[in-house]
């Protein structure tokens, strides 16, 4: 069965290396939780892409979240944000 249908609709913005290789700074991805929405997102994501999403950390609504299993509802949004260097 596909849930991707009754799935959450969720925002994601990605920066910097991350939109950068995902060919897009923004994507709308269906997911129950935070693990789900990532898994919709890398999908149809290229590989490099997916390396750099995989690293990143993420802001849900603004807040770290380290927990995939932090559950969503429609209209959160989902930040990406890849390591950087400097300061």
């Amino acid at each position: 069965m596909d849930t991707t249908d009754a799935a959450p609709a969720i925002a994601v913005r990605l920066f910097a290396g991350a939109a950068a290789e995902y060919g897009a700074d923004a994507a709308t991805v269906h997911g129950a939780t935070v693990g789900e929405a990532l898994a919709d997102l890398r999908r149809d994501a290229p590989p490099d892409a997916r390396r750099v999403i995989d690293r990143s950390s993420l802001l849900l609504n603004a807040v770290v979240c380290t927990d995939h299993d932090q559950e969503l509802v429609d209209g959160d949004r989902l930040d990406v944000l890849p390591p950087f260097a400097g300061g």
